[in-house]
């Protein structure tokens, strides 16, 4: 990462419990498991891009 941004996102009250919940299981933290998320599709989506239509 070169450098980090912070930023205030709101989410519906279920989904951050779920988040949460996730986070626990995985012994990361929210913010962290936003981050493994979001990284994780974003390697998919550039995956699914470079393929062969």
């Amino acid at each position: 990462m070169d450098h980090e941004v912070r930023i205030t996102l709101r989410l519906p009250g279920d989904l951050h419990s779920w988040l949460a919940a996730q986070a626990k299981s995985a012994r990361r933290s929210l913010n962290s498991e936003i981050v493994y998320r979001l990284e994780d599709e974003r390697s998919a989506a550039e995956a699914d891009d470079a393929s062969p239509s």
